[in-house]
C-alpha cells in the first residue's frame, strides 16, 4: 500500500475532533460520573477506570482509557486463560471471558466502556474514526504488512468496530480493512463508519 498524506484533511479532521470530544464531555460529565460510580460499586473494588498502554500512530505508546469491565486482578489471570483464546494471529478474544463483570458486558455491548478515550482524542493521541490502538506486545508479532496500521492514528471506531459479529473476522481480515481505510479515508467515509457504529451497537442491543 502506497500511504498517500491528506495534510487538509487531517486538519479540519483534528479540528472535528477537538471541538465534537470538548462538547461531549462538557455536556455528558454526569453521565460519565454515574457509570464511574456504578463500575466502582459494581463488585466493590473501587478503581472505575482502567488505564492501559497501547501503540499509536508510528508505534508512539500512549495511555489509552477505558471504564473497567473486568476484574480489578484480570491481566494477571490472563496467562491462565491463553489456551482460550479464540482469536488468530496476535490477539487475545474470549467470547465469555470469564474476567467480565456484569456491567461489564452491558458496557461492552453498548460500547460505554470506550467514551473515556474521548479524553485521549481530546489529547490527540487519538482520533474519532481510524484503526483501534494496539498493545505493544502485538505489534512486535505484526509483519511489515500490519504495521501499515501505524501510518495513522488510532480511532475510537473502524470498519472492524462497524461490522456486526466482528469477533468472528479471522486477524489478516481485520489487517486488510484497516490497510483499506488508511487507503480510502475520506470525511464522507469517517460519517459513514460512524453511523454504520451506531447501527451496529443499537441492533446488537435489540438481540438482532
Amino acid at each position: 500500500m502506497e500511504f498517500q498524506e491528506k495534510p487538509v484533511y487531517d486538519f479540519f479532521k483534528r479540528l472535528c475532533d477537538v471541538i465534537i470530544s470538548f462538547l461531549f464531555l462538557a455536556i455528558f460529565w454526569p453521565f460519565y460520573l454515574l457509570v464511574a460510580l456504578l463500575v466502582a460499586v459494581s463488585d466493590g473494588q473501587g478503581k472505575p477506570f482502567f488505564v492501559q498502554e497501547r501503540c499509536g500512530k508510528d508505534g508512539r505508546l500512549f495511555k489509552l482509557y477505558k471504564f473497567r469491565t473486568m476484574c480489578v486482578d484480570a491481566e494477571s489471570k490472563k496467562a491462565e486463560l491463553e489456551a482460550m483464546n479464540e482469536a488468530d494471529g496476535p490477539a487475545f478474544k474470549i467470547k465469555d471471558d470469564p474476567r467480565i463483570t456484569k456491567i461489564g458486558k452491558f458496557l461492552r455491548s453498548t460500547n460505554i466502556d470506550e467514551l473515556p478515550q474521548l479524553l485521549n482524542i481530546l489529547k490527540g493521541e487519538m482520533t474519532i474514526v481510524g484503526p483501534r490502538p494496539p498493545l505493544p506486545k502485538e505489534v512486535v508479532q505484526y509483519s511489515p504488512l500490519d504495521r501499515q496500521r501505524l501510518l495513522v492514528k488510532p480511532g475510537l471506531t473502524c470498519y472492524w468496530q462497524a461490522t456486526p459479529n466482528r469477533n468472528d473476522i479471522s486477524f489478516e481480515e481485520w489487517m486488510r480493512l484497516d490497510r483499506q481505510y488508511i487507503q480510502d479515508r475520506c470525511f464522507s467515509l469517517d460519517v459513514r463508519l460512524i453511523f454504520r457504529t451506531i447501527g451496529v451497537i443499537l441492533k446488537h442491543r435489540d438481540g438482532r
